[in-house]
């Protein structure tokens, strides 16, 4: 899945790429076997597609797939072999273990100089500088010294010849004619060997830029096993791909002004990667949610309704197929876009007008059937049923006037009218509501209340 931290990197490449009309490239880096999958590569390509990063615009090139340039990666390695920047080596980690006394410390170059020759199980490892530093010009982070006495001879290809992930990246980036990189922190560890990569077969390094991690509400960096991170559940759920596009956006930077909820084409004007703060970033799915609705209620009717259709669907929804009336909902629509943050809210605030009967919530029926409850409910339901006008306002005055004679507000009047009807105590609007449902269908429910509360 998409992880929500990916969908960031990719948006900021995405508009640093536009800015300069230069393109981003998707490379599908698919060398692993057991994490690859062509439902992975497609949800990759259609959470991008989502968001708006896809060949519809020119800027788009890919995607690309690492195992393609299989080729490459074995004749990079040979090149380095060749021109005495690599050599191979036959240490196992036992072996390791025993000449350093701990398996946590880095090679010790035991092999450097033997001369060994291919064989099978021998990897291939880079030799790195003795003296001096690896500088990587990070434009997010400034400049990090790595000195090159810390880092260890890593390994660049196993010991059956296949090329590991880090010269494998940097051949594709060469070969891609990359020239910025933007990306999470955790790659930052990274960043000096493949510099020395760059730099070892030739080429210039790319400019590096390296986001903040993404944080959870406890501040611990977000991960798919504990929290929610996929693009595509949050996009599943009905979180609209422009609110998420502008929440990701936001998450390390801002386009100043105090203004937050902006459409993309002014984010990206804005957007600056230097810009971008180092501090970890809080991924709130409160203030996430509260954008979505700020987008729900943008939209125009006719596109809300068409919003709404895959959770109204027969696969999707709790009640019966032939329940649905599309009319009775168009009707409504408008009520409920005021109101859900996020698409699939639409079911439970509906669901009243197309079910047989109310849900049946427990914990909503104590809350509102407390003592003095049957009596206004009988009281609503003898008006109710003598109402020249069955429409919202006149409902509203009648409930107004049976809650005065218990002596209560319309607020308390509401309540268990409202749980007999939709079946909760938070919804649309009782009244519209109640106008939508018709008269027939509010009497019985009210009279089931009542068979209730007096059973």
């Amino acid at each position: 899945m998409f992880h929500v931290g990916g969908a960031r990197s990719a948006l900021y490449n995405w508009a640093v790429a536009r800015q300069s009309g230069g393109t981003f490239v998707l490379r599908i880096e698919d060398t692993d076997q057991a994490r690859n999958k062509p439902e992975w590569i497609d949800g990759i390509i259609g959470a991008l597609s989502a968001i708006g990063i896809n060949d519809a615009d020119p800027h788009f090139e890919g995607p690309y797939f690492q195992s393609h340039n299989a080729d490459r990666h074995r004749e990079a390695a040979a090149r380095l072999r060749d021109a005495g920047r690599a050599y191979y080596c036959d240490c196992t980690r036992e072996q390791l273990a025993a000449r350093t006394g701990s398996e946590q410390l880095g090679y010790d170059g035991f092999c450097r100089e033997r001369g060994l020759e291919y064989a099978e199980g021998r990897a291939l490892r880079f030799r790195t500088p003795d003296e001096g530093e690896t500088v990587v010009r990070d434009v997010v982070r400034g400049d990090t010294a790595f000195p090159n006495k810390a880092i260890e001879d890593f390994v660049i290809a196993r010991g059956d010849g296949s090329p590991v992930f880090l010269l494998a990246n940097v051949v594709d980036d060469i070969d891609e004619k990359v020239t910025e990189v933007i990306r999470g922190e955790e790659h930052l560890s990274n960043t000096p060997k493949q510099q020395l990569l760059w730099e070892a077969l030739g080429v210039t390094p790319p400019t590096w830029a390296h986001l903040s991690v993404i944080v959870n509400e406890k501040r611990q960096k977000l991960s798919k096993r504990r929290d929610k991170v996929a693009l595509e559940d949050y996009l599943a759920e009905g979180y609209l791909p422009e609110a998420m596009v502008n929440y990701l956006m936001l998450l390390g930077w801002s386009p100043g002004a105090d203004e937050e909820i902006l459409p993309y084409e002014e984010l990206e004007r804005r957007f600056r990667i230097e810009d971008v703060n180092t501090s970890p970033a809080f991924f709130d799915i409160k203030k996430l949610t509260a954008f979505n609705g700020e987008y729900i209620r943008q939209l125009t009717l006719s596109q809300f309704i068409a919003a709404c259709a895959p959770y109204l669907a027969p696969d999707r929804a709790p009640w019966p197929a032939e329940n649905f009336d599309q009319a009775a909902f168009d009707g409504i629509a408008p009520l409920a876009q005021t109101r859900i943050a996020v698409l699939n809210e639409i079911v439970p605030n509906v669901d009243f007008l197309f079910l047989d009967q109310p849900v049946e919530d427990e914990a909503s029926w104590q809350k509102a059937m407390k003592a003095g409850a049957a009596e206004v409910l009988r009281d609503a339901r003898a008006a109710f049923a003598e109402a020249p006008s069955f429409t919202a306002e006149p409902l509203k005055e009648i409930l107004l006037s049976v809650g005065e004679r218990h002596g209560l507000k319309l607020g308390k009047a509401q309540a268990p009218v409202r749980v007999a009807v939709t079946g909760r105590t938070v919804g649309l609007p009782l009244f519209e509501s109640l106008e939508a449902l018709g008269r027939d269908r509010v009497l019985a429910r009210l009279d089931a209340a009542l068979a209730k509360l007096e059973g």
